[in-house]
């Protein structure tokens, strides 16, 4: 190919740090945590999923939901690289009395305006441009089995543009747009009540694994790239800190690896990737990574006001040879009536100029 992109390798660097863990994957925006209260606990959210965003962190949280929602989530992402781009959330929830909670999302991860130019020019001469954007829409249903256990699922069409342009180098070869479509499939569990310390307390457990479906592929000669199907599992415990409960306290902690396999088929991945995988990082380096290095940490806390007013921190770590990312997140939260506000910021360790540092997410909700 004598002519390539410039741009489009930046446009894969965009995307990637959406989630660096596995670069053999595509359409890694699915995986951009958005729910901003979720995010301010250190991206932990598939044992809390009680509001609208549990289509994303695990359907089967719907089931234990009533009343209706709509949620709106705004980022200005990656802004260490200046480029303008930006990510939004959209997702709603409806109850039906004896059948269960549904809920629709649409996610869109809007990459801005590309030029693209010849490696072998050093004039950089423009040869065109295109807008690159991802976006993805869904449904999902959650049913309570009984009181303490619930399923759910969701299905959502996932589009991809990076580009949409041809080559004329001998042979045709074009980069279009990719598509395709995931399927959710997730459970929760929640105890009853309990004392702990003279307080009323309780506990939850949820696993969710998203994103089952073929991959997807940019070129006309290249092979499909799996989709991020991802295993999260985790529990949370919440506890009154007083007889009243106007005070509050939550703990969370998600476990999450991505289940894909480059030359796997969807169903084939849930089973062949806890087996060891060796990385190319780059400069002739590679690196062999066991299941517990394929493993994403996440740690959250959480303390609420009369459900007014809410606090959080959380804790977020990959392994340095499989993404390496590491932060501490922020996050606060307002409920007054029908109405809620949520803001959450990262602040990435070890590497003051890693693209994800200062991002901020701001989210709203409205109850009806």
């Amino acid at each position: 190919m004598k002519k390539i992109l410039s741009t489009f390798a930046f446009l894969l660097i965009c995307v990637a740090f959406t989630q660096a863990q596995v670069g053999t994957t595509s359409v890694l925006f699915l995986q951009i945590e958005p729910d901003s209260r979720a995010a301010g606990m250190g991206n932990t959210g598939v044992a809390i999923a009680d509001n609208a965003s549990a289509v994303f962190w695990n359907p089967a949280g719907l089931a234990f939901q009533t009343g209706n929602q709509v949620s709106i989530t705004h980022s200005e992402w990656l802004p260490q690289f200046n480029a303008d781009l930006f990510y939004d959330y959209l997702v709603g929830k409806y109850h039906v009395k004896d059948i269960g909670t549904f809920g629709a999302h649409i996610t869109y991860l809007n990459l801005g305006e590309q030029k693209y130019t010849s490696l072998e020019d050093p004039t950089g001469q423009n040869l065109g441009r295109f807008n690159s954007y991802e976006f993805a829409g869904g449904i999902s249903y959650g049913y309570r089995i009984n009181q303490k256990w619930s399923v759910g699922t969701s299905f959502r069409f996932i589009y991809s543009s990076l580009a949409d342009i041809t080559f004329a180098n001998g042979s045709e070869t074009s980069v279009e747009p990719g598509s395709s479509f995931g399927v959710d499939l997730a459970s929760m569990y929640k105890s009853d009540t309990f004392t702990f310390w003279q307080q009323e307390a309780s506990w939850t457990a949820g696993i969710n694994i998203s994103n089952i479906g073929p991959g997807i592929k940019y070129t006309s000669n290249a092979e499909k790239d799996p989709l991020p199907t991802t295993l999260r599992l985790g529990w949370s415990f919440t506890t009154a800190l007083d007889q009243k409960g106007i005070n509050t306290l939550t703990l969370a902690n998600d476990l999450s690896k991505v289940m894909a396999r480059e030359g796997s088929g969807p169903v084939n991945s849930l089973f062949t990737s806890w087996d060891s995988f060796k990385r190319d990082l780059g400069d002739g380096r590679s690196a062999t990574l066991n299941t517990f290095q394929q493993l994403m940490v996440a740690t959250g806390i959480e303390y609420w006001y009369d459900d007014l007013f809410a606090v959080r921190s959380g804790y977020y770590y990959e392994d340095p040879n499989n993404g390496d990312r590491q932060f501490m997140t922020f996050g606060a939260g307002l409920r007054y009536q029908f109405l809620g506000v949520d803001f959450s910021y990262i602040y990435t360790l070890g590497d003051n100029n890693h693209p994800l540092a200062n991002t901020t997410r701001f989210g709203l909700l409205l109850n009806f």
